[in-house]
Protein backbone atom coordinates (compact mmCIF):
# COMPACT_ATOMS: atom_id res chain seq x y z
CA UNK A 1 0.00 0.00 0.00
CA UNK A 2 0.75 3.70 0.08
CA UNK A 3 -0.64 6.92 0.18
CA UNK A 4 -1.16 9.79 -2.39
CA UNK A 5 -3.55 12.81 -2.14
CA UNK A 6 -6.94 13.31 -2.49
CA UNK A 7 -7.30 14.82 -5.43
CA UNK A 8 -10.44 12.87 -7.55
CA UNK A 9 -8.38 12.93 -10.66
CA UNK A 10 -4.98 12.03 -10.02
CA UNK A 11 -4.87 7.82 -11.43
CA UNK A 12 -4.03 5.32 -8.67
CA UNK A 13 -0.90 3.49 -9.07
CA UNK A 14 0.09 0.57 -7.73
CA UNK A 15 3.70 1.61 -6.43
CA UNK A 16 5.16 4.57 -4.94
CA UNK A 17 5.68 6.62 -2.09
CA UNK A 18 4.77 10.32 -2.01
CA UNK A 19 2.53 11.91 0.01
CA UNK A 20 0.29 15.18 -0.65
CA UNK A 21 -2.33 16.81 1.84
CA UNK A 22 -5.22 18.44 1.56
CA UNK A 23 -6.65 19.15 5.30
CA UNK A 24 -9.76 18.78 5.70
CA UNK A 25 -12.75 20.24 7.95
CA UNK A 26 -13.99 16.79 9.67
CA UNK A 27 -12.53 15.78 12.86
CA UNK A 28 -10.30 12.45 12.46
CA UNK A 29 -10.66 12.03 16.38
CA UNK A 30 -14.98 12.32 16.27
CA UNK A 31 -16.32 9.11 17.84
CA UNK A 32 -13.04 8.24 18.70
CA UNK A 33 -13.33 9.14 22.71
CA UNK A 34 -9.63 10.77 21.79
CA UNK A 35 -11.13 14.37 23.35
CA UNK A 36 -13.02 12.64 26.26
CA UNK A 37 -11.28 13.65 28.77
CA UNK A 38 -10.77 12.10 32.74
CA UNK A 39 -11.55 9.82 34.86
CA UNK A 40 -13.76 7.77 31.57
CA UNK A 41 -10.91 8.14 28.82
CA UNK A 42 -7.91 6.79 31.16
CA UNK A 43 -9.96 4.10 33.52
CA UNK A 44 -11.60 2.69 30.12
CA UNK A 45 -7.75 2.24 28.79
CA UNK A 46 -6.12 1.13 31.85
CA UNK A 47 -9.20 -1.47 32.49
CA UNK A 48 -8.60 -2.50 28.79
CA UNK A 49 -4.85 -2.59 28.46
CA UNK A 50 -4.87 -4.70 32.02
CA UNK A 51 -7.73 -7.20 31.40
CA UNK A 52 -7.83 -8.06 28.07
CA UNK A 53 -4.53 -10.07 27.69
CA UNK A 54 -4.81 -12.04 30.82
CA UNK A 55 -8.60 -12.56 29.83
CA UNK A 56 -7.41 -14.15 26.16
CA UNK A 57 -5.86 -17.16 28.08
CA UNK A 58 -8.57 -17.52 30.71
CA UNK A 59 -10.96 -18.31 27.36
CA UNK A 60 -8.48 -20.66 26.12
CA UNK A 61 -8.56 -22.33 29.93
CA UNK A 62 -12.24 -21.85 30.06
CA UNK A 63 -12.55 -24.13 26.85
CA UNK A 64 -9.72 -26.31 26.91
CA UNK A 65 -8.88 -26.94 30.38
CA UNK A 66 -13.06 -27.26 32.02
CA UNK A 67 -14.76 -28.40 28.40
CA UNK A 68 -16.70 -24.68 28.59
CA UNK A 69 -17.81 -24.62 31.92
CA UNK A 70 -17.53 -21.37 33.83
CA UNK A 71 -17.99 -22.45 37.30
CA UNK A 72 -15.02 -24.88 36.67
CA UNK A 73 -12.82 -22.17 36.26
CA UNK A 74 -14.11 -20.08 38.85
CA UNK A 75 -13.29 -22.71 41.24
CA UNK A 76 -9.89 -23.54 39.48
CA UNK A 77 -9.35 -19.43 39.84
CA UNK A 78 -10.25 -19.95 43.45
CA UNK A 79 -8.00 -22.76 44.33
CA UNK A 80 -5.56 -21.05 42.51
CA UNK A 81 -5.68 -18.43 45.84
CA UNK A 82 -5.09 -21.51 48.11
CA UNK A 83 -2.08 -23.18 45.70
CA UNK A 84 -0.55 -20.75 43.89
CA UNK A 85 2.52 -22.45 42.49
CA UNK A 86 -0.19 -25.23 41.50
CA UNK A 87 -2.31 -23.39 39.63
CA UNK A 88 0.53 -21.43 37.40
CA UNK A 89 1.99 -25.43 36.76
CA UNK A 90 -1.60 -25.42 34.69
CA UNK A 91 -1.25 -22.40 32.61
CA UNK A 92 0.09 -22.62 29.65
CA UNK A 93 3.99 -21.18 28.81
CA UNK A 94 6.11 -20.47 25.87
CA UNK A 95 7.38 -23.04 23.42
CA UNK A 96 9.19 -23.15 20.07
CA UNK A 97 6.65 -24.58 18.73
CA UNK A 98 4.15 -21.85 19.06
CA UNK A 99 6.95 -19.26 18.00
CA UNK A 100 7.26 -21.21 14.92
CA UNK A 101 3.72 -21.60 14.11
CA UNK A 102 3.09 -17.88 14.56
CA UNK A 103 5.98 -16.53 12.99
CA UNK A 104 5.74 -19.08 9.69
CA UNK A 105 2.23 -18.15 9.57
CA UNK A 106 2.55 -13.96 9.69
CA UNK A 107 5.54 -14.59 7.66
CA UNK A 108 3.77 -16.75 4.85
CA UNK A 109 0.42 -14.00 5.23
CA UNK A 110 3.28 -11.11 4.80
CA UNK A 111 4.70 -13.16 1.39
CA UNK A 112 0.93 -13.12 -0.13
CA UNK A 113 0.14 -9.74 0.75
CA UNK A 114 2.99 -8.66 -1.06
CA UNK A 115 3.71 -10.34 -3.87
CA UNK A 116 0.30 -12.00 -4.96
CA UNK A 117 -1.27 -9.75 -7.65
CA UNK A 118 -4.07 -8.37 -8.10
CA UNK A 119 -5.90 -4.68 -8.90
CA UNK A 120 -5.50 -2.02 -7.18
CA UNK A 121 -8.09 0.45 -5.00
CA UNK A 122 -7.66 3.71 -3.88
CA UNK A 123 -9.30 4.29 -0.35
CA UNK A 124 -11.21 6.94 0.67
CA UNK A 125 -9.94 10.64 1.35
CA UNK A 126 -8.55 10.71 5.09
CA UNK A 127 -9.17 13.73 7.41
CA UNK A 128 -5.72 15.04 6.15
CA UNK A 129 -6.50 14.47 2.61
CA UNK A 130 -4.04 10.79 2.21
CA UNK A 131 -5.42 8.00 0.40
CA UNK A 132 -4.58 4.63 0.49
CA UNK A 133 -3.81 2.32 -2.30
CA UNK A 134 -4.39 -1.05 -1.50
CA UNK A 135 -3.47 -4.37 -3.98
CA UNK A 136 -6.82 -6.25 -3.58
CA UNK A 137 -5.52 -9.81 -3.43
CA UNK A 138 -7.66 -10.82 -0.74
CA UNK A 139 -9.65 -14.32 -2.13
CA UNK A 140 -6.26 -15.45 -3.98
CA UNK A 141 -4.76 -14.87 -0.60
CA UNK A 142 -7.61 -16.28 0.94
CA UNK A 143 -7.74 -19.36 -1.48
CA UNK A 144 -3.83 -19.94 -1.46
CA UNK A 145 -4.37 -20.40 2.19
CA UNK A 146 -6.30 -22.89 2.10
CA UNK A 147 -4.50 -24.89 -0.42
CA UNK A 148 -1.35 -24.79 1.34
CA UNK A 149 -3.11 -25.82 4.81
CA UNK A 150 -4.44 -29.12 3.03
CA UNK A 151 -1.43 -29.79 1.14
CA UNK A 152 0.89 -29.67 3.59
CA UNK A 153 -1.23 -31.67 6.09
CA UNK A 154 -1.78 -34.29 3.50
CA UNK A 155 2.35 -34.67 3.12
CA UNK A 156 2.53 -34.57 6.59
CA UNK A 157 4.72 -31.54 6.59
CA UNK A 158 2.03 -30.36 8.98
CA UNK A 159 0.19 -31.53 11.68
CA UNK A 160 -2.91 -29.32 12.23
CA UNK A 161 -4.23 -31.45 15.94
CA UNK A 162 -0.84 -29.72 17.54
CA UNK A 163 -1.86 -26.31 16.96
CA UNK A 164 -4.71 -27.29 19.36
CA UNK A 165 -2.41 -28.77 22.05
CA UNK A 166 0.04 -25.97 21.67
CA UNK A 167 -3.02 -22.89 21.40
CA UNK A 168 -2.34 -21.64 25.30
CA UNK A 169 1.29 -20.98 24.32
CA UNK A 170 -0.19 -19.40 20.99
CA UNK A 171 -1.79 -17.39 22.85
CA UNK A 172 0.90 -16.45 25.41
CA UNK A 173 3.09 -15.78 22.05
CA UNK A 174 0.78 -13.58 20.07
CA UNK A 175 0.16 -11.59 23.30
CA UNK A 176 3.89 -10.64 23.40
CA UNK A 177 4.54 -9.78 19.99
CA UNK A 178 1.05 -7.86 19.72
CA UNK A 179 2.48 -6.16 22.66
CA UNK A 180 5.33 -5.42 21.38
CA UNK A 181 4.25 -4.77 18.22
CA UNK A 182 2.30 -1.98 19.53
CA UNK A 183 4.83 -0.09 21.50
CA UNK A 184 6.63 0.04 18.42
CA UNK A 185 4.19 1.51 16.15
CA UNK A 186 3.31 4.55 19.03
CA UNK A 187 6.98 5.20 18.71
CA UNK A 188 6.92 4.76 14.78
CA UNK A 189 4.02 7.11 14.61
CA UNK A 190 5.54 10.12 16.55
CA UNK A 191 9.17 10.00 15.41
CA UNK A 192 8.65 8.84 11.31
CA UNK A 193 5.19 8.08 10.28
CA UNK A 194 3.85 7.02 7.08
CA UNK A 195 1.69 9.96 6.05
CA UNK A 196 0.18 13.33 7.54
CA UNK A 197 -2.46 10.91 9.50
CA UNK A 198 -0.40 10.73 12.76
CA UNK A 199 0.94 12.33 15.31
CA UNK A 200 0.49 11.90 19.34
CA UNK A 201 -3.19 12.52 21.58
CA UNK A 202 -1.47 13.64 24.38
CA UNK A 203 -0.96 11.14 26.55
CA UNK A 204 1.56 8.44 26.01
CA UNK A 205 -1.32 6.15 27.46
CA UNK A 206 -3.85 6.51 25.01
CA UNK A 207 -1.43 6.93 22.33
CA UNK A 208 -0.47 2.86 23.30
CA UNK A 209 -4.09 2.39 23.54
CA UNK A 210 -5.72 4.22 20.38
CA UNK A 211 -2.32 4.46 18.17
CA UNK A 212 -0.45 7.38 16.81
CA UNK A 213 -0.87 6.20 13.01
CA UNK A 214 -3.69 5.84 10.60
CA UNK A 215 -1.75 4.04 7.95
CA UNK A 216 1.28 2.53 8.76
CA UNK A 217 3.59 1.27 6.53
CA UNK A 218 7.00 -1.05 6.13
CA UNK A 219 8.96 0.60 3.34
CA UNK A 220 6.56 1.59 0.53
CA UNK A 221 4.30 -1.10 -0.11
CA UNK A 222 3.78 -2.99 3.01
CA UNK A 223 0.77 -2.11 5.08
CA UNK A 224 0.86 -2.83 8.54
CA UNK A 225 -2.87 -2.62 9.34
CA UNK A 226 -3.70 -4.46 6.62
CA UNK A 227 -1.72 -7.09 7.71
CA UNK A 228 -2.71 -7.51 11.21
CA UNK A 229 -6.24 -6.90 10.70
CA UNK A 230 -6.91 -8.82 7.18
CA UNK A 231 -4.22 -11.06 7.08
CA UNK A 232 -3.17 -12.27 10.44
CA UNK A 233 -6.71 -11.87 12.19
CA UNK A 234 -9.42 -12.79 9.27
CA UNK A 235 -6.66 -16.00 7.83
CA UNK A 236 -6.60 -17.05 11.71
CA UNK A 237 -10.12 -17.26 12.06
CA UNK A 238 -10.45 -19.54 8.78
CA UNK A 239 -7.19 -21.50 9.12
CA UNK A 240 -7.47 -22.37 13.51
CA UNK A 241 -10.89 -23.74 13.02
CA UNK A 242 -9.90 -26.15 10.81
CA UNK A 243 -6.91 -27.09 13.29
CA UNK A 244 -9.73 -27.84 15.83
CA UNK A 245 -12.02 -29.86 13.12
CA UNK A 246 -8.35 -31.72 13.20
CA UNK A 247 -7.84 -32.46 16.72
CA UNK A 248 -11.91 -33.65 17.12
CA UNK A 249 -10.92 -35.72 14.24
CA UNK A 250 -8.07 -37.08 16.18
CA UNK A 251 -9.34 -38.00 19.61
CA UNK A 252 -13.44 -38.94 18.30
CA UNK A 253 -12.34 -40.71 15.06
CA UNK A 254 -14.97 -38.58 13.16
CA UNK A 255 -15.95 -34.87 12.71
CA UNK A 256 -19.71 -34.69 14.32
CA UNK A 257 -21.89 -32.60 11.83
CA UNK A 258 -22.04 -29.93 14.32
CA UNK A 259 -18.56 -29.01 13.65
CA UNK A 260 -19.06 -29.18 9.82
CA UNK A 261 -21.90 -26.66 10.12
CA UNK A 262 -19.91 -24.17 12.56
CA UNK A 263 -16.80 -24.28 10.34
CA UNK A 264 -17.92 -24.13 7.10
CA UNK A 265 -20.10 -21.44 7.94
CA UNK A 266 -17.15 -19.40 9.14
CA UNK A 267 -15.40 -20.28 5.94
CA UNK A 268 -18.27 -19.34 3.65
CA UNK A 269 -18.19 -15.89 6.11
CA UNK A 270 -14.31 -15.52 5.84
CA UNK A 271 -14.50 -15.63 1.87
CA UNK A 272 -16.77 -13.58 1.35
CA UNK A 273 -14.96 -10.92 3.88
CA UNK A 274 -12.26 -11.10 1.19
CA UNK A 275 -14.70 -10.92 -1.82
CA UNK A 276 -15.51 -7.79 -0.30
CA UNK A 277 -11.78 -6.59 1.31
CA UNK A 278 -11.83 -3.39 -0.65
CA UNK A 279 -15.34 -2.50 0.85
CA UNK A 280 -13.49 -3.21 4.33
CA UNK A 281 -10.62 -0.47 3.47
CA UNK A 282 -13.48 1.75 3.51
CA UNK A 283 -14.76 1.16 7.18
CA UNK A 284 -13.90 2.26 10.34
CA UNK A 285 -11.49 -0.48 11.23
CA UNK A 286 -9.18 0.88 8.45
CA UNK A 287 -9.91 4.46 7.90
CA UNK A 288 -10.94 6.27 10.97
CA UNK A 289 -9.34 3.55 13.95
CA UNK A 290 -5.83 4.08 14.15
CA UNK A 291 -3.30 1.38 14.90
CA UNK A 292 -2.94 1.11 18.33
CA UNK A 293 -3.55 -1.82 20.60
CA UNK A 294 -7.14 -1.15 20.26
CA UNK A 295 -6.87 -2.31 16.59
CA UNK A 296 -4.15 -4.28 16.12
CA UNK A 297 -3.82 -6.24 19.89
CA UNK A 298 -7.35 -7.39 19.04
CA UNK A 299 -6.72 -8.86 15.42
CA UNK A 300 -3.65 -10.49 16.26
CA UNK A 301 -4.85 -11.98 19.45
CA UNK A 302 -8.58 -11.08 20.52
CA UNK A 303 -10.00 -12.47 17.17
CA UNK A 304 -7.86 -15.94 17.19
CA UNK A 305 -8.88 -16.28 21.37
CA UNK A 306 -12.69 -15.02 21.04
CA UNK A 307 -13.57 -15.00 17.49
CA UNK A 308 -12.53 -19.02 17.29
CA UNK A 309 -14.15 -19.85 20.88
CA UNK A 310 -17.08 -21.96 19.02
CA UNK A 311 -14.94 -24.25 17.35
CA UNK A 312 -12.74 -24.57 20.16
CA UNK A 313 -15.53 -26.16 22.39
CA UNK A 314 -16.48 -28.14 19.96
CA UNK A 315 -13.48 -30.01 19.99
CA UNK A 316 -14.08 -31.68 23.16
CA UNK A 317 -18.32 -31.50 22.70
CA UNK A 318 -19.36 -33.65 19.32
CA UNK A 319 -22.54 -32.98 19.37
CA UNK A 320 -24.21 -35.29 16.49
CA UNK A 321 -27.30 -33.54 15.42
CA UNK A 322 -30.19 -34.69 13.49
CA UNK A 323 -29.46 -34.25 9.77
CA UNK A 324 -32.58 -32.13 9.52
CA UNK A 325 -31.59 -29.78 12.20
CA UNK A 326 -28.27 -29.70 11.12
CA UNK A 327 -29.08 -28.75 7.64
CA UNK A 328 -31.52 -25.99 9.17
CA UNK A 329 -28.83 -24.25 10.84
CA UNK A 330 -26.39 -24.39 7.93
CA UNK A 331 -29.11 -23.04 5.66
CA UNK A 332 -29.97 -20.19 7.95
CA UNK A 333 -26.16 -19.07 8.35
CA UNK A 334 -26.00 -19.22 4.84
CA UNK A 335 -28.69 -16.58 4.32
CA UNK A 336 -27.60 -14.70 6.71
CA UNK A 337 -24.22 -14.20 5.52
CA UNK A 338 -25.84 -13.79 1.76
CA UNK A 339 -27.87 -11.05 3.39
CA UNK A 340 -24.84 -9.20 5.13
CA UNK A 341 -23.02 -10.09 1.74
CA UNK A 342 -25.66 -8.37 -0.65
CA UNK A 343 -25.56 -5.36 2.01
CA UNK A 344 -21.90 -4.58 1.65
CA UNK A 345 -22.38 -4.98 -2.26
CA UNK A 346 -25.03 -3.36 -2.80
CA UNK A 347 -22.98 -0.15 -1.39
CA UNK A 348 -19.65 -0.70 -3.01
CA UNK A 349 -21.72 -1.21 -6.69
CA UNK A 350 -23.78 2.19 -5.60
CA UNK A 351 -20.30 3.81 -4.86
CA UNK A 352 -18.47 2.23 -7.72
CA UNK A 353 -20.54 3.65 -10.34
CA UNK A 354 -21.23 7.77 -8.48
CA UNK A 355 -25.33 6.38 -7.43
CA UNK A 356 -25.59 5.06 -11.16
CA UNK A 357 -26.23 1.53 -10.30
CA UNK A 358 -29.42 -0.05 -9.79
CA UNK A 359 -30.64 -1.07 -6.13
CA UNK A 360 -33.37 -3.91 -5.94
CA UNK A 361 -33.52 -3.14 -9.68
CA UNK A 362 -34.70 0.76 -9.35
CA UNK A 363 -32.75 3.61 -9.86
CA UNK A 364 -31.23 4.71 -6.40
CA UNK A 365 -32.56 7.42 -3.76
CA UNK A 366 -29.58 9.08 -2.54
CA UNK A 367 -28.62 12.49 -1.09
CA UNK A 368 -25.56 14.49 -2.28
CA UNK A 369 -23.46 15.56 0.61
CA UNK A 370 -20.98 17.87 0.88
CA UNK A 371 -17.94 18.93 3.20
CA UNK A 372 -15.74 21.51 2.52
CA UNK A 373 -11.59 21.24 2.70
CA UNK A 374 -9.73 23.78 4.87
CA UNK A 375 -8.14 24.85 1.42
CA UNK A 376 -11.89 26.02 0.00
CA UNK A 377 -12.38 22.57 -1.91
CA UNK A 378 -15.91 21.46 -1.95
CA UNK A 379 -16.34 17.66 -2.06
CA UNK A 380 -18.99 15.28 -2.10
CA UNK A 381 -20.17 11.66 -0.87
CA UNK A 382 -23.56 10.15 -1.79
CA UNK A 383 -25.68 8.93 1.29
CA UNK A 384 -27.89 5.91 -0.01
CA UNK A 385 -31.14 5.39 1.28
CA UNK A 386 -32.51 2.76 -1.24
CA UNK A 387 -32.41 -0.72 -0.79
CA UNK A 388 -30.43 -2.67 2.65
CA UNK A 389 -29.50 0.46 3.27
CA UNK A 390 -33.21 2.58 3.59
CA UNK A 391 -34.10 -0.09 5.95
CA UNK A 392 -31.41 1.63 9.19
CA UNK A 393 -27.97 3.09 8.62
CA UNK A 394 -26.92 -0.42 10.15
CA UNK A 395 -28.52 -2.75 8.63
CA UNK A 396 -26.13 -5.39 7.66
CA UNK A 397 -24.86 -5.85 11.45
CA UNK A 398 -28.07 -7.72 11.58
CA UNK A 399 -27.67 -10.65 9.70
CA UNK A 400 -23.74 -10.87 10.97
CA UNK A 401 -24.65 -11.12 14.56
CA UNK A 402 -27.54 -13.45 13.43
CA UNK A 403 -24.61 -15.74 11.51
CA UNK A 404 -22.59 -15.85 14.49
CA UNK A 405 -25.82 -17.00 16.34
CA UNK A 406 -25.81 -19.88 13.69
CA UNK A 407 -22.52 -20.93 13.45
CA UNK A 408 -22.77 -21.15 17.50
CA UNK A 409 -25.59 -22.86 17.97
CA UNK A 410 -24.33 -26.19 17.03
CA UNK A 411 -22.57 -26.15 20.29
CA UNK A 412 -26.35 -25.84 22.07
CA UNK A 413 -27.00 -24.81 25.29
CA UNK A 414 -25.15 -27.04 28.32
CA UNK A 415 -23.07 -23.69 28.52
CA UNK A 416 -23.06 -19.77 27.98
CA UNK A 417 -19.48 -19.32 26.93
CA UNK A 418 -19.89 -20.83 23.52
CA UNK A 419 -21.91 -17.97 23.12
CA UNK A 420 -19.83 -15.11 24.40
CA UNK A 421 -18.38 -13.84 20.93
CA UNK A 422 -22.37 -13.30 19.76
CA UNK A 423 -22.77 -11.45 23.00
CA UNK A 424 -19.18 -9.70 22.13
CA UNK A 425 -19.84 -8.95 18.91
CA UNK A 426 -23.52 -7.27 19.40
CA UNK A 427 -21.68 -4.96 22.23
CA UNK A 428 -18.61 -3.99 19.32
CA UNK A 429 -21.34 -3.49 16.53
CA UNK A 430 -23.56 -1.40 18.51
CA UNK A 431 -20.78 0.56 19.57
CA UNK A 432 -19.51 1.33 16.11
CA UNK A 433 -22.90 2.24 15.21
CA UNK A 434 -23.01 5.20 17.91
CA UNK A 435 -19.49 6.02 16.48
CA UNK A 436 -20.13 5.62 12.86
CA UNK A 437 -23.14 8.28 13.78
CA UNK A 438 -20.29 10.87 15.90
CA UNK A 439 -18.02 10.77 13.09
CA UNK A 440 -20.48 11.12 10.05
CA UNK A 441 -21.91 13.93 11.79
CA UNK A 442 -18.82 15.51 12.11
CA UNK A 443 -18.31 15.07 8.82
CA UNK A 444 -21.19 15.94 6.56
CA UNK A 445 -23.37 18.29 9.26
CA UNK A 446 -26.72 19.32 8.01
CA UNK A 447 -26.34 16.58 5.13
CA UNK A 448 -26.44 13.91 7.99
CA UNK A 449 -29.14 15.29 9.45
CA UNK A 450 -31.27 15.37 6.60
CA UNK A 451 -29.80 11.41 6.32
CA UNK A 452 -31.43 10.62 9.66
CA UNK A 453 -34.70 11.58 8.88
CA UNK A 454 -34.96 9.69 5.58
CA UNK A 455 -33.43 6.87 7.99
CA UNK A 456 -33.80 6.70 11.55
CA UNK A 457 -32.87 4.00 12.94
CA UNK A 458 -29.10 3.13 13.31
CA UNK A 459 -29.59 -0.84 13.08
CA UNK A 460 -32.92 -2.48 13.83
CA UNK A 461 -36.45 -0.28 13.26
CA UNK A 462 -38.54 0.15 15.53
CA UNK A 463 -36.14 -0.52 18.33
CA UNK A 464 -32.48 0.98 17.74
Amino acid sequence: MRLRSGKSSEKPRSRGGSFDKVTTLWSETAGTGVHQNGFYRVFGAIFLLLSTPPFSLAVWSIFVQHKGSIFDFVSHIKYGCTNFTAFMDGMPGFSLEAVYYVAAFGLFQAFLQLFVPGKTFTGPVSPKGNRPVYIDNGVSCFLITLVAFFASWKMGWFQPARVYDHFGEILNTLNVFAIVLCFLLTVKGCVFPSSSDSGSNGSFLFDYFWGTELYPRIGKHFDIKQWTNCRMGLMAWSVLPLCFMAKQLETEGFVSNSMLVCVLLKQVYIFKFFLWETGYFCTMDIAHDRAGFYICWGCLVWVPSVYTSPALHLVQHPNQLPNAVAATILGLGLFCIYVNWSADEQKKAFRASNGKALVWGEKPKFITAKYTTADGDVKTSLLLLSGWWGISRHFHYVPEILAAFFWTVPALFDHIMPYFYVIFLTILLVDRAFRDDARCAAKYGKYWNQYKRHVPYKILPLVL
